[in-house]
């Protein structure tokens, strides 16, 4: 069996007049944490819409590896990615917020139910073993992620950085093999930021959920990434190791500017 999971290759979106994507190719193999890194405007979220089917490509595929046998991912619709073991989460928050945390992680199991109308209707003893079932995995996410205190509550209720914890647990009730992290820290404290990490951290390990993750916060991303692709203006600048694409030149050049623009503002700080 190939260690590769998800494959892009030659990736590239029109929006009328302007390129948003050009030519990008990354394969995502299973197990690891592979972040998209850019300033803004790089490309990197146009690329997750792409492959949760928001976006379809005006050239290039992506395959996806996860099933019996090879699938062209941009083939499938929209509704179909989450079942096929790709779930996501998104910069800003998408929750159900007059549902408690507990309903809006067992919207999550969703994919999973094999129950028919009239079966929901009359409460069938399926329907009650799927029920069960349904509760027992999310009850699991809730430990892991520490939300038994948060169970019964309002999502309209909790603090933002909860928010994006209840976001991701979510997204782990789908029981994905490949999990889609779009900005994890995106508006989180210092604090909430280390513990978002450890979080990503245990759903590798423990889980062995493979993560495709966008980030900006590149303590994050050398703590947690074990391969980065840096863009920028839908391009491709350099993928490796954390350390190998900060080092980058264009990397640094991307996010700081020409050694003529450092210098300048080194002596304006001055």
């Amino acid at each position: 069996m190939t260690d590769i999971l998800l494959s892009a290759k030659n990736l590239s979106v029109r929006f009328g007049g302007v390129l948003a994507v050009n030519n990008v190719s990354f394969d995502v193999r299973r197990g690891e944490v592979f972040t998209l890194i850019g300033p803004n405007g790089a490309g990197k979220t146009t690329v997750f819409n792409l492959i949760s089917r928001i976006y379809t490509p005006t050239t290039g595929e992506i395959a996806w590896l996860g099933g019996a046998t090879e699938l062209r991912l941009t083939n499938q619709p929209p509704h179909r990615v989450a079942q096929l073991g790709i779930a996501r989460t998104f910069q800003n928050i998408e929750l159900f917020e007059h549902a408690t945390v507990l309903h809006n992680l067992l919207i999550g199991r969703h994919t999973h139910r094999k129950t028919g109308l009239w079966q929901e209707v009359f409460f069938t003893g399926k329907t009650r073993a799927a029920e069960i079932d349904a509760r027992e995995k999310v009850e699991r996410v809730i430990e892991l992620l520490d939300l038994q205190h948060y169970r019964d509550t309002m999502v309209a209720g909790l603090p933002y950085g909860v928010r994006k914890v209840v976001e991701l647990a979510r997204a782990l009730c789908t029981e994905p093999k490949l999990l889609l992290l779009d900005e994890p820290s995106s508006g989180l404290n210092v604090e909430e930021t280390e513990d978002m990490a450890f979080w990503i951290q245990d759903i590798q390990r423990e889980l062995g959920i493979t993560v495709l993750m966008v980030e900006h916060d590149m303590t994050l991303v050398s703590k947690v990434s074990d391969r980065v692709l840096a863009m920028n203006q839908g391009e491709m600048l350099a993928m490796g190791t954390p350390r190998e694409v900060q080092t980058h030149p264009g990397v640094i050049e991307a996010y700081l500017g020409t050694v003529d623009d450092v210098s300048s503002l080194r002596r304006q700080a001055a």
